[in-house]
């Protein structure tokens, strides 16, 4: 990746950042942790990667992404509002009576999203149905599918493992948001998941660990799981909950949290004044 495109995609996190912390702080509470966590995976897969047309959200022959952890859904509304999917204006209904923007993404709500997701530990399995559906039909697009730390302690995770790797889904990668926090705590004392690694390779899948933060990586580990043939891919993305928000940052309360406008501006000008 040249300098000048990891650099607007840097500008273009950023500004994804802005707009989703801006729509949940206008009801002055939202999941931010987890929301800021994903913005860089997301940014990337949005920006330099997927096979999407804003125009058309349901092209039969577009690239899938399923957000199993859907309580990040601002982020993914900021992502799409930003391509041009729906107005950015919709951004400031976030979570409203009425809403195209429920808390939990719902493709039946919000043009752009491919799977109705917020019941934690179902993304993958859908993800999975998806991908095997496009093998079957022929389509040669991806179905990529972000899935939480939290989350993967959900038994059902590790059945849609088993099955993605039973049929050689090479069409279908994965990522594991892991900041190391959930709702209760650190992941390590909830219930702990190293050697994660390890656990996704004994299902049989192709694994990389990289800095979920880091655009150049992302790019290799795409183009790695690319050529991993006969398996599903999982990469681990090594994350901050609360990325780039200063009130937020590496700390658990950030699950879901109150966001006093104080807080708010403090953060929105930090991101600004970053270059």
């Amino acid at each position: 990746m040249d300098q000048a495109h990891a650099q607007k995609l840097k500008d273009i996190a950023r500004d994804v950042r802005v707009l989703a912390l801006s729509s949940m702080g206008y009801l002055g509470v939202g999941h931010v942790g987890g929301a800021m966590s994903v913005v860089d995976i997301l940014t990337y897969l949005y920006y330099s990667e997927m096979h999407i047309d804003p125009n058309n959200p349901r092209d039969e022959q577009r690239d899938r992404l399923v957000l199993s952890k859907g309580h990040a859904g601002p982020a993914l509304y900021a992502v799409l509002a930003r391509k041009g999917f729906f107005p950015i204006e919709w951004l400031d209904t976030l979570n409203v009576g009425g809403t195209h923007l429920p808390s939990h993404c719902d493709r039946n709500q919000t043009p752009g999203i491919d799977m109705t997701t917020g019941s934690l530990g179902q993304g993958l399995s859908a993800a999975v149905g998806i991908a095997l559906a496009m093998r079957m039909d022929g389509r040669k697009r991806y179905t990529f599918a972000i899935i939480g730390d939290g989350e993967s302690q959900e038994g059902q995770n590790w059945e849609a493992a088993m099955c993605a790797s039973q049929y050689g889904l090479d069409n279908l990668i994965a990522f594991t948001d892991y900041n190391k926090m959930q709702i209760d705590g650190t992941i390590s004392d909830v219930m702990e998941l190293e050697d994660l690694s390890a656990r996704w390779a004994a299902f049989g899948w192709h694994v990389q660990k990289i800095d979920g933060h880091d655009f150049e990586a992302i790019e290799e580990a795409i183009e790695k799981a690319k050529q991993a043939s006969g398996k599903p891919s999982m990469i681990i993305l090594d994350t901050i909950k609360g990325k780039g928000c200063s009130f937020a940052e590496g700390k658990i309360s950030s699950h879901n949290m109150p966001i006093s406008q104080e807080q708010l501006d403090e953060a929105l000008a930090a991101l600004t004044e970053v270059k």
